[in-house]
């Protein structure tokens, strides 16, 4: 009972000296700072919605022409289309007080009216992407139909600050290929993988296709593209992501890593700045005072990923997972060996800075107190099988301590853990960088709370990466966070002696360890889970490679976008390796559109196996080599730009195979198209999507990336990032069990076909020259 009075904060009871009152001032004050502060955000939201609906306009017009209106009716001149006589007719009376209400009312009809236009001008603007197809090389001209477009587009998306949200109602829809275009597409990207005899084969299925249920199916489509604000983002999360029941750790969740510049050793000081600032990116998602990212300084990219950022957990179900968003959250659940905290980062109205943070941190990182026994692998639930960890979570994390504790790491803003072990860059040692990877990619397989939104994971020197969680967004939301989150800390710095900076006037709130009710049932699910975990993660094979011998500059000698000289890279390595070609997956973005994720693009085409070809045939000479080169990668580049402008092939066949589910109609053509898997899956870490780093002022804020598992059994799993002028990175991930596919080969390959690549154009260079001279 004293438990359950020390919790109450007003009391009150009837004695016979009268009312006895009771109440905590202290409680009460904290009752009251959640009201106001939950009311100020709803305002702070209902402002923006009130912007973000009238953008590109602002309010401030709207004031400007109601003056303008009411001087002009009061000097006797005539409103246009008479609308401020039409209001006098509707409003009951024409004193002087109501004209002014009359010219309001008028100025709202004009100033709505031409917002609106506004508005459908920019989205039909939005819709051309023209621009994309245009060379952007020094020299080239731009045409006078883009150049027109894209001086409009610049006067109606620039002349009013946009906020984060400002562009979504004027974003294009997604658009619906036709089933013929597609099925064209399709053909021709598995023409180098086929044989004569299966190519037509797999023609007359599609042709069948075509004539027969596709028609059916694509009128399904056509209704859900009017109707939805996207076709394919929400099956896409629901039968890609939510209802897979494999486990998350290395199948779906990717991480990122540090950059080389570690600007303090202190892990409790590095972690409460990482921390403060990750909660200052999230308070400029709520007031949406975070600008869109914007392509080439006017075309907005959808910001619908950011609202899931923080306060996310994937909730796991028996069928299917559902992700859940808190409106708020006032703390961190952080996590350091085997035991849980729920750590406060608000105090009296204000987020707390990061040396009162720190103090925080170094408490629960001085907390001698031993776990309970199985506490520690606890985490290892949600590495394990989805069903599983529903099942449990539904029979004991109901009630008690354990639906408490549960519930504070699941709406926790983000999940933290201190780890216990020294990891990061070692320059002088890149084979570090290896076990930096598999830190971030699995840990232990139990010191990762994997279905939160993200995991922020802090080394003993102060090293620091993160493990996202893939349902609720994609890469490129995590690495505009990290970019912000990493420029920010630069800014601040730290004290000489390395600790995290700011005032601390009084005593922070304390963590609070979470308790746990460790039933004989619990230990042994969590077993089950731990024992799969680790079988899983022993299993992957991952190689991350830092190559410094030329980078970004290089490439755009050769006269070709760096991405398509890395996936031509990737081309040459997977058939040196493999001995053979096979179906390559490189994810490329679709936010030029509403709610937009990702597109498929089909790195190996005709034109990049003809060049592998080239480099194996000793025949071939340099210059047909080259020409060769040139035509691939610019092949891939219309590919990429085709998969941006809407014009992908898998997410439409995706959704064609979803409604034939639905319908129960069986298609041998579209059974075709699934059941291939994709042995070399890539793709590109966003990098420099904001302005905030400058490599030239800090040439040691490099990151490595990130990285992910393999997709295929007896596949590869390659992510890379182009770091700087001459710096790159490759994470290569695959699975020890098979005996096809070795990560260690395949970086060495890696290295191979830059060096052959980079000595192709120079011998080029030099034929060039001699023909020039001669």
């Amino acid at each position: 009972m004293a438990e359950a009075h020390s919790a109450v904060a007003f009391s009150f009871a009837i004695t016979h000296d009268g009312w006895d009152v009771n109440f905590d001032r202290e409680v009460l004050y904290l009752v009251w700072e959640s009201g106001l502060r939950s009311w100020n955000k709803r305002l702070a939201r209902f402002r923006n919605s009130i912007h973000n609906g009238v953008y590109p306009g602002h309010l401030q017009s709207l004031y400007f022409l109601w003056t303008v209106l009411a001087a002009a009716h009061f000097a006797g001149f005539h409103v246009p289309f008479g609308l401020v006589h039409k209001a006098l007719v509707v409003l009951p009376g024409e004193s002087a007080p109501w004209q002014v209400v009359a010219c309001l009312l008028a100025a709202l009809s004009m100033w709505l009216s031409v917002i609106f236009l506004m508005r459908y001008l920019l989205k039909l603007l939005l819709m051309y992407k023209g621009w994309m197809y245009e060379s952007r090389a020094p020299g080239s001209r731009v045409s006078l139909r883009t150049a027109l477009w894209a001086s409009v587009v610049r006067v109606l998306s620039g002349w009013n600050k946009p906020r984060l949200y400002s562009f979504q109602g004027s974003l294009p829809r997604l658009p619906l290929p036709a089933v013929r275009d597609t099925t064209r597409r399709y053909l021709a990207s598995v023409r180098p993988l086929l044989t004569d005899e299966d190519f037509e084969r797999v023609r007359a299925l599609a042709d069948d296709f075509e004539r027969t249920i596709a028609v059916k199916l694509q009128w399904y489509l056509v209704l859900k593209s009017w109707w939805s604000s996207n076709y394919v983002s929400d099956w896409w999360e629901e039968y890609v992501y939510l209802r897979g029941r494999s486990p998350l750790m290395v199948n779906s969740n990717f991480y990122g890593t540090d950059t080389l510049l570690r600007p303090t050793g202190v892990q409790a000081a590095r972690a409460a700045t990482i921390i403060h600032y990750c909660l200052r990116f999230r308070r400029l998602i709520e007031r949406q005072e975070l600008e869109p990212i914007m392509l080439q300084g006017m075309v907005p990219l959808c910001s619908w990923q950011y609202e899931r950022l923080f306060n996310t957990v994937r909730v796991p179900g028996l069928e299917s997972d559902r992700i859940v968003h808190y409106r708020d959250s006032t703390h961190v659940s952080v996590h350091h060996r085997g035991k849980y905290y729920k750590m406060m980062v608000y105090s009296r109205g204000r987020l707390l800075n990061p040396a009162e943070i720190q103090l925080q941190l170094q408490q629960i990182l001085s907390d001698t107190t031993p776990c309970a026994e199985g506490e520690a692998r606890l985490a290892a639930l949600t590495a394990g099988e989805r069903s599983h960890w529903a099942q449990v979570r539904q029979s004991l994390f109901q009630r008690g301590h354990n639906r408490t504790s549960l519930h504070a790491i699941e709406r926790a803003a983000f999940h933290v853990s201190l780890d216990d072990i020294e990891y990061g860059f070692d320059e002088s040692d890149q084979s570090k960088l290896d076990q930096y990877g598999h830190i971030l990619l699995h840990g232990n397989g139990n010191d990762r709370w994997f279905d939160k939104s993200f995991n922020l994971c802090f080394s003993t020197n102060g090293s620091v990466g993160f493990n996202t969680e893939h349902t609720w967004a994609d890469a490129p939301v995590m690495g505009h966070l990290w970019e912000y989150v990493l420029w920010s800390e630069l800014q601040l710095g730290y004290s000489e002696s390395g600790d995290a900076l700011g005032p601390v006037p009084s005593p922070p709130p304390p963590p609070v360890r979470l308790q746990w009710e460790l039933s004989p049932a619990l230990l042994s699910a969590v077993d089950v889970s731990y024992k799969l975990a680790r079988e899983l993660l022993q299993d992957v094979d991952l190689r991350i490679l830092m190559y410094t011998d030329y980078g970004k500059g290089f490439m755009k000698k050769c006269r070709v976008s760096p991405d398509a000289f890395i996936q031509m890279v990737l081309q040459l390595t997977y058939y040196r390796t493999a001995g053979r070609f096979c179906l390559t997956y490189e994810a490329s973005m679709t936010r030029l559109y509403r709610e937009g994720r990702t597109e498929t693009v089909r790195s190996c085409t005709n034109e990049s196996c003809a060049w592998v070809r080239s480099m194996a045939d000793p025949d071939s000479s340099i210059q047909q080599r080259m020409e060769l080169f040139l035509k691939a990668a610019q092949r891939h580049q219309l590919g990429y730009q085709d998969a941006m402008a809407g014009r992908g092939i898998d997410r439409h066949l995706f959704c064609l195979y979803i409604v034939s589910k639905y319908l129960e109609l069986e298609s041998p053509f579209l059974q075709e198209v699934f059941n291939e898997p994709w042995r070399l899956s890539t793709s590109q870490t966003p990098h420099g999507q904001t302005n905030l780093l400058d490599l030239k002022k800090y040439p040691k804020c490099v990151s490595a990336g990130g990285g992910f598992g393999p997709v295929a059994d007896d596949g590869y799993g390659v992510s890379y990032i182009i770091a700087g002028e001459d710096t790159l990175f490759f994470h290569v991930s695959s699975k020890k069990s098979c005996p096809l596919t070795s990560s260690s080969k395949f970086v060495s390959q890696i290295k191979n076909s830059l060096k052959d690549i980079h000595d192709l154009y120079v011998e080029y260079n030099k034929l060039q020259n001699g023909l020039k001279s001669k």
